[in-house]
This record gives structure tokens, sequence and C-alpha cells, in this order.
């Protein structure tokens, strides 16, 4: 124990004598000299030192144990300057670069003793952002994220915290969103596909008025797509590549919901909200709001050419006749962004958390887990959250990051007011509110309403906020949440970085004339087939010798035309005199376009 702290101890205030440190025999055993001349202080201290030194040596061997007693005692009995305390714990970092348990300078008089022990950092990353709604990442090993903005662009932030020019996806032209103020349309969610790095797809949920439903009482529709990113660059999609998975058609504005998902067992996971709907506006659309207040799950992992997904046989309504297949659990109002945790249960289950309004219209808040079948209008929730003036919950992430030894195993979650807390299990849920330090401990702090939450590669959260709620305003920023008390990356939670790759399967190199599904299968568009849909299919079939050449589109031999070369000229020379050079530029180009076919 050095020296320096045995001084600041009360029992040392009094003069009987120095202290004096020595080192014998070339060893690391410090011994206390203390020239004392009473027998009881001096069993007293001898007591109290060998307590001490008992307890530095457990906090060496368990510091995670005994973290409030070290910021306790060095609170009160450390030297002033910050410098070393207890052994290996420094309050300052040292000046060659070594990792310190603590960030330098940390001033801990500014944060109540009730809260000191749950405070954390909301560390500023990003700024400008025009009303950011969630942010996410791909999985590939890039650590890159991914943060959407309302209006329908997706950017790019690199592990370096720059911001790509050139947008990752921009649709901005196909969302239909809004300036005013609980106006949820816009782009909603973005999920990449599980096996994102081989087969290059993401799915993408957004509101739009296109003119196919411009016909019928309802608002507008909630659209989930498939896109795939571009062969040329791995920073951009393509968005002629788009498939569309299913359409929601949607009367109001609000409780919308949209979020995707894809859960450890591969499967897509939709989250509707309730749209406000009630029984007469059911009736009036017809059964197009059969999806609304429901988690859906389908499997896009399908070889079939005609569908964009198939129903898991496990779902609930599999078989039945009066619910949608695609229906996993149903019941809710407005979920406020859902979260499924990266490690499954000891069964086997999947454990996903959504924030909801407790009932339409409420401004009480419920967190619920979803089971398969349940229907949350009748189940109970795991948690009860208070009204707050109206605020609305936002689901967060469950957080299994590295860099926060607290906060492992917790659901961190919030409100658009800005509070933000936790819920920790034990026996049961618990909530904890969630300390966010000031701008001048933490450098930064959270300011505005809260818009979402994301994740990153190694698990660790974001919070998105906006002090405006214009969706032209740049008001937005991306705060990383950070604990104080640990390095900000530790050496135990850093993992070396991939650079983004080109797509490079079978699939996506050949298949230039249709599309590939996620599994590699190459499924031809309107007029090709063959072999990675190299071979152009006219119908009727060309006549006369004549080729394809195009969809529907025949080369014909001299002394032909039409559609299908089916209409022979006048005063055309007899048969043996027709072989020109048209003839044989014709069979040259069949010739090559089968060996092209072969050889692929």
């Amino acid at each position: 124990m050095p020296a320096a702290c045995i001084q600041q101890l009360p029992w040392f205030t009094m003069t009987y004598g120095r202290v004096k440190r020595e080192r014998g025999g070339g060893t690391n055993n410090t011994q206390y000299v203390l020239p004392l001349t009473s027998p009881l202080l001096s069993l007293s201290l001898s007591l109290s030192l060998s307590l001490s030194l008992s307890l530095s040596l457990s906090i060496r061997l368990h510091p995670e144990l005994f973290q409030a007693d070290v910021d306790e005692f060095c609170q009160y009995y450390g030297r002033r300057d910050g410098g070393a305390c207890f052994p290996d714990y420094q309050r300052k970092p040292p000046l060659r670069g070594q990792e310190s348990n603590y960030l330098g300078d940390e001033k801990i008089e500014e944060i109540s003793r009730k809260h000191k022990h749950n405070c954390y950092c909301a560390q500023e990353v990003l700024s400008g952002l025009r009303q950011p709604v969630a942010v996410v990442h791909c999985g590939d090993g890039s650590q890159r994220l991914f943060v959407l903005e309302r209006e329908g662009v997706v950017r790019i932030l690199t592990p370096d915290l720059e911001v790509l020019k050139e947008p990752f996806l921009d649709i901005h032209k196909l969302v239909q969103s809004s300036l005013k103020g609980g106006d949820e349309r816009g782009l909603l969610s973005l999920a990449f596909h599980p096996n994102y790095k081989k087969n290059g797809k993401l799915y993408v949920s957004y509101t739009t008025n296109q003119e196919r439903w411009a016909i019928g009482p309802h608002d507008h529709i909630l659209r989930v797509v498939e896109y795939t990113v571009s062969r040329k660059t791995p920073n951009q999609v393509d968005t002629r590549t788009v498939r569309v998975l299913m359409e929601v058609a949607e009367l109001h504005r609000k409780n919308l919901g949209g979020q995707l998902l894809f859960g450890p067992d591969g499967l897509l996971h939709i989250i509707l909200g309730d749209g406000m709907i009630t029984l007469d506006d059911m009736e009036e659309m017809d059964g197009l709001s059969d999806f609304t207040g429901s988690v859906l799950r389908v499997d896009v992992d399908t070889d079939s050419c005609a569908s964009s997904y198939t129903i898991p046989r496990d779902n609930p309504y599999f078989n039945s006749t009066n619910q949608p297949p695609e229906i996993f659990a149903h019941g809710l109002h407005d979920p406020g962004r859902c979260a499924v945790d990266r490690l499954q249960s000891d069964n086997g289950s999947l454990v996903i958390l959504c924030t909801d309004a407790s009932g339409k219209n409420s401004s009480a808040g419920r967190i619920l887990e979803i089971a398969k079948g349940k229907d949350y209008e009748h189940e109970s929730s795991v948690y009860d959250l208070q009204a707050s003036g109206g605020a609305v919950p936002v689901g967060g992430f469950i957080y299994r990051g590295c860099q926060s030894r607290r906060l492992y195993g917790s659901f961190v979650f919030g409100d658009t007011s800005g509070y933000v807390s936790h819920l920790l299990k034990t026996e049961q849920w618990q909530e904890r509110p969630l300390c966010l330090g000031p701008a001048g401990s933490c450098g930064s702090t959270l300011v505005g309403h809260i818009l979402g939450f994301g994740e990153d590669e190694l698990g660790e959260v974001y919070i998105l906020a906006s002090s405006k709620s214009m969706a032209q305003s740049h008001s937005g920023k991306l705060y990383k949440l950070v604990d104080p008390k640990r390095p900000q990356v530790p050496k135990e939670c850093q993992r070396p970085l991939e650079p983004p790759e080109l797509l490079m399967t079978a699939c996506s190199r050949h298949c230039k004339n249709g599309h590939c599904t996620p599994t590699g299968k190459c499924c031809c568009s309107h007029g090709w087939e063959g072999p990675f849909c190299r071979i152009a299919k006219c119908e009727p079939a060309c006549r006369h010798g004549g080729v394809c050449m195009e969809p529907d589109t025949c080369l014909c031999k001299s002394g032909y035309s039409g559609a299908q070369c089916e209409t022979a000229e006048r005063g055309m020379p007899s048969d043996q005199e027709k072989d020109g050079i048209l003839d044989h530029i014709i069979d040259m180009t069949s010739y090559l376009l089968d060996l092209t076919s072969y050889i692929v």
C-alpha cells in the first residue's frame, strides 16, 4: 500500500512518527516501519495495515467485485493530484500508452453519490444527421455503421468515424415522409441478411403511395423489399435488384411499426403496429389490414423464383384458415423497436423484447417478451412503464457488448423525452434508471428527443437523438453509450477489421439477366432462359432460320420479315442464291450463342 495513501488515513493524522518504506532482498515485499511508543496503538495500526493489504490483494485478483470500494477509498483517502492510490489502479493514464481502468481527470464530485455507480457517458460520435431513425451493422467484419434517415437515405459511417460522401442507399423518391410532428411515415427499418457477406442481401421497409395503390380508402402503404449490394462496390446498393416481399395498406400515420430483424435462427421478423385502426376501418379496408399489430415471421432463404419468401412450418398459424400464416404473435399497438438477444436461452428459444403502448391511444407503456402464438391484447407484459407526460417508449437493445461489464445482459431503452433506462433480469425483470454523466465529466451529453437506438458488430449500444422534429433539420446526433470506469476499447474487446469485399459468388458474377435468391439460385427475368439466364427467349419462336437476339426480338434472314420472321419478301432469288453475307452472320451468331451457353 503506497505511503501516499497511508498518510491520508485518519489514524495517521497524529504525529507519532514517520512512515518509512523499505524494500529488502530484491523482492517486491513492502514493509512499513512505524516508530510508535504506544504498544496498543502499534497493535491497532498493524491490524489496520493487514486489513488494508488484504483488501488490496483481493481487489488485484478480482477488480470487478471491488470496484465500488476502490472508488470510495480513492475519493476520500487518495492523493489530491489524482495519482496512484491502490496498487495497479491509477487515476490518470500512464505516459507510455498503457491501459488504465479509469478515464483521466474524472470529476467524481460532480456525480451524486446516489447515482455514482450507475452513471454512463453518452459520447457524441456524429452530428448533422437529418432525422435519423436507426443504426445497424451488416456483420461482415468491416465494423461499418449504417445510419438511416427518415427521408429515405442510408449513410455509411466507417470505423474511422468518416461518413462516406455517396449514400449506401437513396430511395427518397419512393419514400413518402412528412415534416409534421407525430407523423411516422418514411424510411422505417433496414436489416442485413445473416449471410450478407456472401449473398449481399438486405431488407428495407418504408412507406409510399405508388400509383398501383392510388384507388382505395387507405392513406399509404407500408412496403417491405429486398435489395442486393452492387457488384461493383460494397458501399452502394444496386437499386435495380429490388424485389417486393409484402405490402400493407394503412389508414393512419401513427403506430406504424415496420421494424425488420433477423433472429439467430435466420428467420426474418417484421414488427407492425396497429396503425390506430378500428374494427370499422378493418371492415372498410376489406381484409387488407390483417397484418396490423402483429409480429410476422418468414423465411427468405428460398430457391423459389415465384415467391420471395416461404412460411416456416412451425409458425403458429401455418395451417390456419382464419389467420394469415405469416403471423408469429399479435396484439401489439405501437411497438417502439424490438431487440432480439444474441444469446439464445438454455432451451434454444429466442428472447425478443419490445417496447409498446399499453393500449390504443395510451400514454403508458409496457415491455413485452414476444413468444410464439401469443395475443398481447390479453397477455401480461414482463414490465409496465409509467406514463411520462405523453412520451412514447423507444426500444433499444439487449446489451451483449464487451466494454461495460455492469451493463451486460441489460435491455437498454428510453422514451422520446430523452429518458434512458435499462431492465436487468434476476428472478424477474427490474428497471434501473440509467444515469448519464454531464458534459464536464464525459465530454458530451445527450441532448434532445430520443429517436432510436443502434448496435455495432461488437455489441455496443448507440443512441440517436434530435433537438428538432422536422425531417429537413440537420440536428440529429449519434451517441455511443460508454462506461467511464472502463477503457473505451479494452484489449479483450478489440477485433481485427476486415475490409468490405465485392460479391464473388457464381450467381452474382454470372446471373446478368435475372436475380439471385439468397441461396444462390439465378432466377431469370421475363424473356431469358438457360444457365445463368444467358439465352434470350422468343415466344412464339423465330421461324425460317431467324435467331432470337433479345426477348421476343428475332433477327431474320434475308428475304424474311415480321416479329417471328414469318413473312417472305417478294422478288427474292431462288433458295440456292439466298446464302448471302447476312445468312452467314446469322449462322455464326447462332453458333456463338450455343457455344457461350455450353461454356457457362
